[in-house]
């Protein structure tokens, strides 16, 4: 059986997959922070990527030595990782479909 990917793993997928090459540690932060308004450490990133990385969910490559400055590591979706993350977002709209409307009733404020 198949491990599910986590709310918090989807969300730094997709933003890999958003940053394309520059996706770094704490561009990754940044990147979250900006488009999801919700604050995250620099550790739950490298440790999310971390457990990503030993499950082949992406890869990961050392800059170039020579390049001023602490030498970042860049992340990448792999095949499986895209394909992982494919079939998270499609369970989640499936679960979702014909109950969004509902969802948006129950949300407004009660008079």
């Amino acid at each position: 059986m198949k491990q599910h990917l986590g709310e918090f793993e989807q969300i730094v997928l997709f933003t890999v997959l958003r940053l394309g090459d520059g996706a770094y540690g704490l561009a990754i932060r940044d990147a979250i922070e900006e488009h999801t308004g919700r604050s995250v450490s620099p550790g739950s990133i490298y440790t999310t990527l971390g457990r990503l990385d030993e499950r082949g969910i992406v890869e990961s490559q050392v800059e170039a030595p020579g390049t001023p400055g602490r030498p970042r590591k860049f992340y990448r979706l792999t095949p499986t990782g895209a394909r992982r993350l494919q079939a998270s977002y499609e369970a989640l709209q499936a679960a979702a479909d014909g109950v969004t409307s509902r969802l948006a009733a129950l949300t407004k404020p009660s008079r």
